[in-house]
C-alpha cells in the first residue's frame, strides 16, 4: 500500500509569491546601478567621448575618464552633462617692446588682445591679423610706430689757423683770435619703434651761429735769452728740449687747462689708472685723449711751460678739450689758474 503526501493549497500559493518577490528583488538589484548613474558627453577638440559614472564633480568625471589636463588647460560645462575641455595654447607675445608668454584657449588674435586688455591703435603694426586664430607656439608681435618732426641743434666745430710771427720767440704761441664753435639748427622727421629711434631724416638745416676760426701766431724769432735753458724749441715735427734731447710729435691740439692737486675735494695720491700723482700727471677726458698718451704742454701766451706729461687721470668735470695739470701744492694751482694751452702729441 503506497503513501502520498499532500500539501495544502495555501502553502503552494505562498511559495509562488515568494519566488515572484525574489525575482523582483534580483531585477531591482541588477537595474539599480544604471538607474542612478549619469552619462556625460566629453569634447576635447574634435574628439568626443561618452562616459557613465556615479560622480557629479566634472573634475572627477574627467579624471575617471582618463582625460588628463595640463597646467594651462581648463574646461566648461553645459546642461550639466556636457563637459568641454579647453586646451591651453602657449603664445609668445611681444607687445610694444615687452615680451611675455601668455596662455590662450582657442580664440582669435583680436579676442586674445581684448581679453588681456591690450590696446591696438592705427600706429601699431601686427605680425598677425586680428581675425587670425591663435595656435600653440605662435609668436605674436605688436610694434608701436610713431613718426614726428623734431628740432635740435648741433655744433659746428671751429677751425684753427696757424700763422708765423717773427716778433715772437721760437716755441711761443699767441692766440690772436679766440675760436668759437658755431651752431646748426636741424629739423628732422624721426621714427620710433616701441620708443626707440629707428630712422631720422633731416628736412632742413639752418646755421644760427657762425663758427669763428681761431688764429694762433707761432713764434719764429730768436729765443729769449732767459728762455734758452728753460723753454724747448719747437719746429715742424720736432722739439729740441733744453737738455739737447730731440723729440718728435705727430700732431698738435688746443685745450683749456687748469691746475689741480691731491688735496682737492675728491682727489688723492692715486690716479684713475692706478699710478701715483706727480708733476707730469694730467687728467683728461679719455674719449678725447686716451690714457697713456704722452704730450708736451705749453701755454699759448708762452708764459708757462708745463713740460712733458702723461694722460693718467680723469675727472667728472673734464670733458673733451678740458684738461687738469697736476701741481704738488695748492698755491701752484692758483698761480697757474686757467690757461689756453697747446699740446704736442709725442711720437
Amino acid at each position: 500500500m503506497s503513501t502520498e503526501t499532500r500539501y495544502p493549497k495555501k502553502t503552494s500559493a505562498s511559495l509562488r509569491l515568494f519566488c515572484v518577490l525574489l525575482t523582483v528583488l534580483i531585477l531591482f538589484l541588477l537595474l539599480t546601478p544604471t538607474a542612478f548613474a549619469k552619462t556625460y558627453v566629453i569634447t576635447d577638440g574634435e574628439r568626443v567621448i561618452t562616459y557613465t559614472t556615479f560622480a557629479t564633480d566634472p573634475a572627477v568625471v574627467l579624471d575617471e575618464a582618463g582625460m588628463e589636463l595640463d597646467g594651462g588647460d581648463t574646461y566648461t560645462t553645459q546642461s550639466g552633462d556636457v563637459i568641454a575641455i579647453r586646451r591651453g595654447m602657449e603664445i609668445l607675445l611681444s607687445y610694444r617692446g615687452e615680451a611675455t608668454h601668455v596662455t590662450s584657449f582657442g580664440e582669435t588674435v583680436g579676442e586674445l588682445l581684448a581679453r588681456l586688455d591690450l590696446d591696438v591703435s592705427g600706429q601699431d603694426i601686427l605680425s598677425q591679423s586680428l581675425d587670425t586664430p591663435v595656435y600653440d607656439g605662435m609668436e605674436l608681435r605688436i610694434d608701436h610706430i610713431v613718426t614726428r618732426q623734431e628740432s635740435y641743434t648741433a655744433t659746428i666745430p671751429h677751425e684753427t689757423t696757424l700763422c708765423t710771427d717773427a716778433s715772437l720767440p721760437q716755441g711761443i704761441q699767441e692766440v690772436l683770435i679766440e675760436g668759437r664753435d658755431g651752431e646748426l639748427l636741424h629739423t628732422a622727421s624721426v621714427t620710433y619703434r616701441n620708443g626707440k629711434e629707428i630712422r631720422r631724416e633731416v628736412l632742413t638745416e639752418t646755421q644760427t651761429i657762425a663758427p669763428i676760426t681761431e688764429i694762433i701766431a707761432q713764434g719764429t724769432g730768436e729765443p729769449r735769452p732767459d728762455d734758452s735753458t728753460d723753454m724747448p724749441i719747437i719746429e715742424d715735427g720736432y722739439i729740441r728740449m733744453p737738455s739737447g734731447e730731440i723729440l718728435t710729435y705727430y700732431k698738435t691740439d688746443y685745450v683749456t687747462a687748469t691746475g689741480y692737486t691731491h688735496t682737492d675735494a675728491g682727489c688723492d695720491m692715486i690716479t684713475a689708472t692706478g699710478t701715483t700723482v706727480h708733476h707730469g700727471t694730467v687728467a683728461v677726458d679719455p674719449r678725447f685723449i686716451p690714457y697713456g698718451t704722452r704730450m708736451l704742454i705749453v701755454s699759448h701766451d708762452g708764459e708757462r711751460y708745463y713740460g712733458i706729461a702723461t694722460a693718467e687721470d680723469c675727472g667728472g668735470a673734464i670733458k673733451r678739450d678740458k684738461m687738469d695739470l697736476y701741481f704738488p701744492t695748492y698755491e701752484e694751482c692758483i698761480e697757474f689758474g686757467r690757461r689756453r694751452c697747446t699740446i704736442y702729441f709725442l711720437g
